[in-house]
């Protein structure tokens, strides 16, 4: 049964909704293993959706991420501000006063955020920002905003997400590279599988982060970027198996510079909406060895979005 929108809302025509039910892992995560990207939408009735939004979602509350975290094994989350949502960073702030503490936060700010604003933010559980080059999902913000915003965040520890496509690093190369804090790539910054793992699109990635080490990566998303999609073959959970080249020769090269989330509720895919448990048992073809894994799962995210209990 499709799942509802509340409010004066009406989902986007062909809209798939989130995966029910997800299976159980088989894949047991180390303990304290973080969920470092997810989203939630609303509920929109509570939190309503941005006017300028490119899509309207299904409701995916706090109540339903938790839930999900808790089933999949993870010990905690971190919740990425969804474009759905805009620059009003209600819902998001909500779902982490809700989480006693296992959550933090990724937020969107426009110029006009005030330093008081940006301090209750913190207080909430941000600890970083969003830009978004996917033209598809926002309009654009002009880079010298961009620059004033970093600089703003990065008095407070923050660090900046960046969700760019693979094609467009070039053009945004002297803008990532002027920014002057920690820098989070979404999902290896989408590179294209079909091109190989040998491809010039995909070595510039591996170049950038090579010479900033300050830029990390999520490893995540194999069910937006495989083209060969979620069924395993011959009995074996290979499932997006021409993903994994790409994940696990960045979590080889920088095994202290990537995470890893589930993106639920995987907002604007088209084709199939992904089992989560399924994702989960992806994790240990990209991230083979124990000692990578926990790297990966929980002392990265840790030193990242809790630093003062990484440290202690």
């Amino acid at each position: 049964m499709s799942k509802p929108t509340t409010g004066p809302f009406e989902k986007t025509a062909g809209w798939l909704d989130w995966y029910e039910g997800p299976s159980t892992p088989r894949f047991k995560l180390p303990a304290g293993s973080v969920d470092a990207h997810c989203h939630v939408f609303g509920p929109c009735a509570e939190f309503p959706y941005a006017p300028e939004r490119k899509y309207t979602p299904c409701d995916a509350s706090k109540a339903q991420l938790f839930a999900l975290r808790d089933h999949l094994g993870f010990a905690r989350n971190v919740i990425v501000q969804a474009t759905c949502h805009g620059a009003d960073n209600r819902a998001l702030v909500d779902a982490l006063q809700s989480s006693q503490g296992k959550a933090r936060g990724v937020a969107t700010v426009k110029r006009s955020v005030t330093d008081e604003e940006l301090q209750a933010l913190h207080a909430a559980g941000v600890r970083g920002v969003r830009f978004n080059f996917v033209k598809r999902l926002v309009d654009f913000t002009p880079k010298d905003e961009l620059l004033e915003i970093a600089g703003r965040i990065a008095k407070l520890g923050w660090h900046v997400v960046i969700y760019f496509e693979a094609v467009d690093l070039p053009e945004l190369w002297d803008f990532f590279t002027a920014l002057p804090t920690t820098v989070v790539v979404d999902h290896m910054g989408r590179p294209d599988v079909s091109k190989g793992v040998d491809s010039d699109e995909f070595a510039l990635f591996l170049k950038f982060m090579r010479e900033h080490k300050n830029v990390w990566s999520k490893v995540s998303c194999p069910e937006r970027l495989s083209a060969t999609g979620p069924k395993a073959l011959d009995g074996e959970q290979n499932a997006y198996r021409d993903v994994v080249p790409f994940a696990r020769r960045v979590v080889e090269e920088f095994p202290d510079r990537v995470l890893w989330g589930t993106d639920w509720p995987h907002p604007n895919l088209k084709d199939h909406m992904p089992d989560d448990g399924l994702l989960v048992d992806f994790i240990p073809h990209i991230a083979p060895t124990p000692q990578m894994q926990q790297q990966l799962l929980v002392d990265n995210p840790m030193r990242l979005y809790w630093p003062e209990e990484a440290r202690a």
